[in-house]
């Protein structure tokens, strides 16, 4: 019998897979840090004999040749892909026995990506699922823009074209295993279910049930700002990277802090917000490790900038680490566990207001009060269009260490959608000088709270 084991990353929304028959296994696009795989591998008593890849992925650097050179598996990656590294070219049509029991047949799917491959998963001679990658997900399916918008409406019609051929081909019971659209900004929508079939995608997902100009205007219409560091993983991948090191950075001591500081390093405080704001190191971001943060960082971190982590724990340090190294930001300058007062070098610890939108609320009905205050929304533009507090200033958080100048003088209050950017955001202006207020709340609370919107 054949199982299908899912690896979530569910901080970058994605999905690995190891396939195995109880004795020999393959593992589709897996993430950087491979010992989650040898270890998931070992405790299922198989061995690696293949991994392969669906396409060259743009959101995280890949573990698929660490993996298989560690595991001495074959390397499956599509003859297209120009890379720099010995691999097992694949192609349309290809069969890759892995057992018995078990082989893989490729197909082509472009539209993520214009070499993107599916892989249908035959057991026992029948079509049991398919690893689509970035091609046909859960209700949706991949964005077809990271490659450029000279390229988008091409890799859009072929992607319309790629799921009818996969509904064409593949039975309505097989299985659908994707890598992305979990949280991940490669997926043009998010999953709203955790699994599904052919047959079940035939009902519900726009890309076979809308003619293919319905679904491409449906498809770019939704599409919004992805992260920068996208730009980077591409790369990155075709080079063939190495394994992640994981192993602990250097000491980070006050004096170390303060020289990361002064050289315009980033120095990363990773506990929660409200920790943050209750005391922090004086020019120190907020980065809270939950949710996306490396997402999050990777977006606004100008590239190849050093970074020093401080965190509550050693384990707090340790998990924002192998997030990082996902991303390709492999070594940090320095990292300390504990507490602010021991980083900050004898400075006064600094402090950061945080509000509701009650409190906003009441300070826009008192007036200026004498005080210039600026509200800044600082999502992305499609939430911003959704709707926004009525007269406030829109700078998405990824542009605005770049855009800080662009305000006017005054206490910034700052919003977002759940008071995760709002308070990322507002340490980067209180790092600026600048008099910031974090709306920590929910922004579905804001209408309620006698915000008016707009």
């Amino acid at each position: 019998m054949v199982e299908v084991v899912a690896i979530e990353t569910p901080t970058l929304g994605d999905r690995s897979y190891l396939a195995h028959d109880g004795g020999v296994a393959v593992v589709i696009d897996p993430q950087r840090d491979i010992d989650r795989v040898t270890a998931l591998a070992e405790r299922h008593g198989v061995r690696i004999t293949h991994v392969a890849e669906t396409h060259i992925h743009n959101d995280y650097v890949s573990g698929g040749l660490a993996l298989s050179r560690e595991a001495g598996a074959a390397y499956l990656v599509s003859a297209a892909d120009p890379v720099s590294f010995r691999r097992e070219p694949v192609r349309d049509g290809d069969t890759v026995p892995i057992s018995p029991a078990m082989r893989l047949r490729a197909l082509d799917t472009p539209g993520h990506t214009f070499s993107h491959l599916s892989y249908a998963l035959e057991a026992d001679g029948q079509v049991a699922g398919v690893f689509t990658g970035g091609s046909l997900l859960f209700g949706s399916t991949g964005r077809p823009d990271l490659l450029g918008p000279a390229s988008t409406p091409a890799l859009a019609r072929a992607q319309h074209a790629s799921v009818q051929r996969l509904a064409r081909e593949l039975p309505d019971s097989a299985e659908i295993f994707p890598t992305h659209g979990f949280g991940s900004f490669c997926a043009a929508t998010q999953a709203q279910s955790t699994a599904s079939t052919i047959g079940r995608e035939k009902q519900y997902n726009p890309a076979l049930t809308l003619a293919e100009g319905a679904y491409v205007e449906e498809l770019l219409a939704g599409l919004d700002a992805y992260p920068s560091y996208y730009a980077h993983m591409g790369p990155a991948n075709l080079a063939g990277p190495d394994g992640a090191d994981l192993s602990p950075p250097r000491p980070a001591g006050p004096d170390q802090v303060r020289r990361a500081l002064q050289a315009g390093e980033w120095v990363i405080d990773l506990r929660d917000r409200v920790a943050f704001c209750a005391g922090h190191v004086p020019g120190s971001f907020s980065f809270p490790v939950d949710g996306s943060f490396a997402s999050y960082l990777g977006w606004v971190l100008p590239w190849g900038t050093p970074v020093t982590l401080l965190g509550e724990t050693p384990e707090q340090v340790a998990r924002a680490q192998r997030e990082l190294v996902r991303i390709g930001i492999d070594r940090p300058a320095a990292a300390a566990a504990g507490a602010p007062e021991q980083w900050s070098d004898g400075r006064p610890l600094a402090r950061l207001r945080r509000a509701t939108f009650g409190d906003l609320a009441a300070v826009v009905g008192r007036g200026g009060e004498g005080r210039q205050r600026i509200i800044l929304d600082v999502r992305r533009r499609l939430e911003w269009e959704h709707g926004h507090v009525a007269g406030a200033i829109h700078i998405p958080f990824s542009d605005l260490p770049g855009r800080v100048g662009e305000l006017p003088p005054g206490e910034v209050w700052v919003y977002c959608q759940s008071g995760y950017r709002a308070t990322v955001a507002a340490s980067v202006l209180a790092a600026r000088g600048r008099e910031a207020i974090s709306v920590d709340e929910d922004f579905g609370r804001a209408a309620p709270a006698g915000v008016t919107l707009a």
